[in-house]
């Protein structure tokens, strides 16, 4: 060994033992990692695994041909097109809707301001069924708005549109306290940056504003729709509640509960949940995918 190999030996940094870091080890201002993560599991599986596992189960009880034909009768097929498609639209509508809310509570100052950030917020707190009852009243044919729609050929109420007014109320403060603090979080300098480029208001939302909108807008969008699906008390009262026309699947749910067909209820729940979690994951991708280019 010369000298210059012992000299870059004892300088090299002394290894503490050999064994490698256990996978997953962070230092964490919380200790205890497996026990954190083993209540999370537990909790995660006695309120969200079994019981949707005891759902799959009650409906496996059918053989795979009442199965089907149950899944895919006219009457769950119309309840399916009902729930998907209006808490699509509502989405949708809330997406366009919500932007515009939240960059008006968070970019200006104007009076009642505070008033119309608590109104953002009054659909967590009321009672579904109320929501319905007003909504009912309010687009009735003889309603407060739905006796002036009503000479124009719109009926408001008591038909899909109705469903989808329905969820447009109960899904706008998912969109618009999602996009909220990334709007706040927004550098305005970057939009001055871009119009002090040349940049007018058109290319600079569609090139700074949204973009980094986009992945807050998914996942509001997500929960809109999400909670949408499932809604149940402020749908009823003014869908109508027409079979092939305006049911709902979760309406159509509590009708096979109500005459004591649980594995058919099972059925069209487990038809639910399978397209709502793929669409999920779908977005969820969309959203990995997006965040990429941050």
């Amino acid at each position: 060994m010369t000298a210059d190999t012992a000299a870059r030996r004892s300088s090299a940094p002394k290894r503490q033992g050999t064994g490698k870091r256990p996978l997953f080890r962070r230092r964490s201002a919380i200790p205890g990692f497996g026990l954190t993560m083993g209540v999370t599991l537990t909790v995660l599986s006695l309120i969200v695994l079994i019981p949707l596992s005891a759902v799959v189960l009650k409906a496996a009880h059918q053989s795979p041909a009442e199965f089907w034909a149950v899944a895919t009768s006219q009457r769950s097929l119309a309840a399916y097109r009902l729930s998907f498609g209006a808490a699509f639209v509502a989405a949708v509508i809330n997406g366009v809707f919500g932007v515009l809310t939240a960059w008006a509570l968070v970019r200006y100052d104007f009076p009642g301001k505070t008033v119309v950030n608590a109104l953002v917020d009054l659909p967590f707190a009321l009672p579904t069924a109320v929501a319905g009852i007003a909504l009912a009243t309010l687009y009735a044919p003889n309603g407060w708005v739905g006796q002036f729609l009503t000479p124009l050929g719109i009926k408001a109420a008591y038909n899909p549109i109705g469903v989808t007014i329905a969820l447009i109320f109960i899904g706008l403060p998912f969109v618009v306290r999602t996009i909220e603090p990334v709007l706040r979080d927004a550098a305005e300098d970057v939009e001055e940056a871009a119009a002090s480029l040349g940049a007018n208001r058109i290319d600079t939302i569609l090139r700074i504003v949204l973009p980094a909108l986009a992945p807050a807008w998914l996942t509001g969008f997500a929960m809109a729709f999400a909670r949408g699906v499932g809604e149940y008390g402020s749908v009823i009262f003014i869908a109508g509640n027409m079979p092939y026309k305006s049911e709902i699947a979760p309406l159509l749910i509590i009708i096979q509960l109500e005459q004591f067909e649980y594995a058919r209820a099972a059925t069209i729940a487990v038809v639910m949940l399978a397209v709502s979690f793929t669409m999920l994951l779908i977005i969820n991708a969309i959203q990995a995918w997006a965040r990429r280019f941050d």
